[in-house]
């Protein structure tokens, strides 16, 4: 009789956690039984259209040589804290990225002793301040495929600074 009281009891228990979750999919899923062809997310959130689209036209009016004459040197060093995980500061001393001494102004993809991407190593010409401007911005848009994780630096005086900090280490 013991035996049957305990199995009783199991299988109530058991009814009892079936019915909770029927209820529960019933809430989530609004009754609609939760298995057919078309599922709904229990919220949607709205994204305006078109506000990608305005800052990079914003971007693209930006004057970095401009705002890079008129930057802080000084407040662009504390910006570096972040870049400093991966680069450094002396001539030739590589670390997981290439060194950044002497950037602004040498070719893309020169430094000695680095590998870089197919897509960085690819583009031609110089880390003029408006080059760096757009690749702080966004490095994987500036160079899709590039080994940079940082996902970029938005504001456009944060980043002249920080190139202004970078121009100022070389000779």
């Amino acid at each position: 009789m013991e035996i049957t009281k305990i199995v009783g009891g199991v299988c109530g228990s058991l009814l009892v956690l079936l019915l909770l979750k029927m209820g529960a999919e019933a809430l989530i899923h609004g009754g609609e039984g939760g298995h057919g062809e078309e599922h709904h997310n229990a919220y949607v959130i709205e994204v305006p259209e078109g506000d990608s689209e305005a800052e990079v036209a914003e971007e693209e009016t930006v004057d970095m040589a401009a705002l890079v004459a008129e930057a802080d040197p000084a407040s662009g060093e504390g910006l570096f804290r972040a870049c400093a995980a991966c680069h450094k500061l002396e001539d030739g001393a590589n670390g997981v990225g290439p060194y950044l001494y002497g950037v602004v102004g040498r070719d893309i993809a020169s430094a000695a002793g680095y590998t870089y991407s197919d897509s960085l190593g690819g583009i031609e010409g110089d880390w003029t301040p408006d080059q760096l401007g757009h690749f702080l911005a966004d490095p994987k848009g500036f160079a899709s495929g590039t080994k940079m994780a940082y996902r970029g630096m938005r504001d456009a005086e944060d980043r002249a600074a920080l190139i202004a900090y970078l121009d100022s280490l070389d000779d």
